[in-house]
């Protein structure tokens, strides 16, 4: 596999688990917390639950096992940045 594909699955994949994840949020939110924001609920909440999935992902991620990194993350492998 190449470092870009590498690089743009180690990106994407983050992406669509914190997307499903924020969605899991916004349907069991309590009404108390999706009235308080209003119309502002999902602009809020997809970029936190984004950055917050993404750091715990990463956080953790010399921990789990290499099958497992490949789900989350989409490869096990960093890729490796060269310049030319």
């Amino acid at each position: 596999m190449s470092d870009q594909l590498r690089s743009t699955l180690r990106t994407v994949v983050p992406g669509i688990w914190s997307a499903l994840v924020a969605w899991l949020v916004s349907v069991g939110a309590p009404a108390a917390v999706t009235d308080a924001l209003g119309a502002a609920f999902e602009p809020v909440i997809y970029p936190l639950v984004l950055a917050g999935v993404y750091a715990a992902l990463r956080a953790v991620e010399p921990k789990l096992p290499a099958w497992l990194t490949r789900i989350l993350l989409g490869s096990n492998e960093v890729p490796k940045y060269t310049t030319e």
